[in-house]
């Protein structure tokens, strides 16, 4: 039997950092999706809740002014964009879904500006700088991809890209590709050993599921440091390293913790021939695997 034809996808991730301004935000996000296109990308992502500055760091009512009805004013912008530029583009956006119902939630714009999906957050984080639990209901969408375009995707959002559990479902049902939009940084007062193991094991874990998985893997990650609004830390530096890794783990290209556009060429026929030799779905023992739905083995 002949390998798979090749299927090329040129893709691009923003990289960039957020202030105050959430306009100056969203016309940033927009700018470097315009410069991806142009430079022939058709899968543009985009950072976790791009269109602002991180506000978890603090749990404030106010905050919840931020977030928008889907569709809204942000994401039927963002799908005029794609439709225009003939992309698909994934966004991150902080969704109202009813009075005191919020979710952190990713939509999936396709290359004729319509809306091909969206994914709920599942898995949120409730740490010191990071009180996602006080903002987001946990999403209720499952880890369901979303038929583009140029594929099928599998898009997760942040925190859930440190469970194999969410890339394991999601390469179950068929998804092509996983693509994480990210917001996440050191504590600025970390020395830097410790900056490098954080890092480091959040690279390590993502590579991980490409090769888990078989599937590429695309993370987008927002630069920059973002105070405390409290005034009670000293913020978050968020670390940039924006990456995309192919079936094998392998590193395509990568980001620094400048803002940067990261460009890159995947070959989504390529999983095939890698999970020829390395068929983990195949070899999975589901009959074993009971136990993984309990909290813990006491």
């Amino acid at each position: 039997m002949s390998n798979p034809t090749p299927r090329p996808l040129a893709v691009a991730l923003c990289q960039h950092a957020c202030s105050d301004d959430a306009e100056a935000n969203l016309g940033r996000s927009e700018a470097m999706v315009r410069e991806a296109a142009a430079g022939g990308a058709r899968l543009v992502v985009l950072q976790e809740l791009h269109r602002t500055r991180y506000f978890c760091q603090v749990e404030e009512t106010d905050f919840f002014d931020l977030a928008e009805a889907i569709p809204g004013p942000t994401s039927e912008r963002l799908a005029a964009l794609a439709g225009e530029l003939g992309v698909v583009l994934v966004s991150s956006l902080f969704e109202r879904r009813a009075a005191g119902l919020y979710h952190n939630t990713a939509v999936v714009y396709d290359a004729d500006g319509s809306v091909a999906g969206r994914y709920r957050k599942m898995h949120i984080p409730d740490d010191p700088g990071f009180y996602e639990k006080f903002y987001f209901t946990p999403g209720d969408l499952g880890f369901t991809p979303i038929d583009t375009a140029v594929g099928r995707l599998g898009v997760l959002v942040c925190w859930d890209q440190w469970f194999p559990e969410a890339a394991r479902l999601m390469a179950m049902a068929g998804a092509e590709v996983l693509i994480y939009p990210t917001a996440i940084g050191w504590d600025p007062r970390d020395d830097s050993a410790e900056r490098g193991r954080q890092r480091d094991a959040w690279v390590t874990i993502q590579r991980a599921h490409a090769v888990a998985n078989g599937v590429p893997v695309l993370v987008c990650n927002r630069v920059g440091h973002e105070p405390d609004p409290s005034g009670s830390s000293d913020g978050i530096a968020f670390w940039g390293n924006s990456f995309v890794a192919g079936p094998q783990g392998e590193i395509l290209a990568e980001a620094g913790v400048k803002e940067t556009l990261v460009q890159a060429e995947i070959d989504l026929a390529r999983s095939e021939r890698v999970r020829r030799i390395w068929p983990y779905l195949r070899d999975r023992r589901i009959d074993a695997y009971g136990d993984l739905t309990r909290r813990y083995r006491d």
